[in-house]
């Protein structure tokens, strides 16, 4: 049980972290390229701010393994917003492509380390 706690919380901050990213992006699409009120920005920059809280919370000895093995969640799920929000189905290379990304993620995050 310790084991699968030690999985999901990582999973559930890094998922966090994707979804204030991506919507935090996003706002900042729909202003300059879809043409939406400005007004889009203000929870755009509060999700952009929730995002940089949440990696904070990754137990890694430093900032920048978190932030690289957070890089695979981040395109995984920027490949489920492109279904869930913008209607478009990723190809299978978009989901091979991610698979690698993931597993990346995995070797840098979980990977045996030497001191």
């Amino acid at each position: 049980m310790e084991s699968l706690t030690a999985f999901l919380r990582p999973l559930a901050v890094y998922l966090g972290a994707a979804a204030g990213e991506i919507a935090g992006c996003f706002a900042f699409w729909a202003v300059l390229r879809l043409g939406k009120s400005a007004w889009w920005l203000v929870p755009g920059l509060l999700a952009l701010a929730a995002f940089a809280y949440l990696l904070t919370r990754i137990e890694a000895d430093f900032a920048g393994r978190a932030f690289a093995a957070y890089g695979g969640v981040y395109i995984a799920s920027s490949l489920g917003w492109l279904w869930a929000v913008e209607g478009r189905m990723p190809d299978r290379w978009d989901v091979v492509g991610a698979a690698i990304c993931l597993a990346g993620a995995g070797v840098i995050l979980l990977g045996p380390r030497s001191g």
